[in-house]
């Protein structure tokens, strides 16, 4: 049974891989992989990965959140994933830090390693 993330989280690590590999990533194919991952994650494990709610329309599928945090990068890439606040319990300092990656099974690890070689696929497939 996989375990249910924050889709900021999985957006984190995807990023992270992407740019790693020098691969453009921008706010239109992070909802790309998050819906290839939600595919993925319902025919294995029977349910949702994400915590949030999930926007389907006909030809759209949006995590509002997710979207929302990269919408100021347009249609350019994204260099590091999002920022969130956080408040160390003891401490009267506001930290800002990115969104941690998920601590993934490795059957999860699998999935989400999927849906990144099929969005590399792709890319190349509409280069050449």
């Amino acid at each position: 049974m996989g375990n249910i993330y924050s889709a900021q989280n999985i957006a984190s690590y995807l990023i992270y891989e992407l740019n790693e590999g020098h691969v453009f990533v921008n706010n239109s194919s992070i909802q790309h992989l998050l819906a290839s991952v939600e595919r993925k994650w319902q025919q294995v494990f029977g349910h949702t990965a994400f915590q949030e709610h999930v926007v389907t329309e006909e030809e759209s599928y949006t995590i509002k959140e997710v979207f929302e945090a990269y919408k100021h990068y347009g249609l350019s890439h994204i260099p590091l994933p999002a920022t969130e606040f956080y408040l160390k319990y003891g401490t009267f300092q506001l930290v800002e830090r990115t969104y941690a990656i998920p601590n993934f099974t490795e059957e999860e690890i699998s999935l989400v390693q999927q849906a990144l070689t099929q969005y590399r696929y792709q890319l190349l497939s509409k280069a050449s």
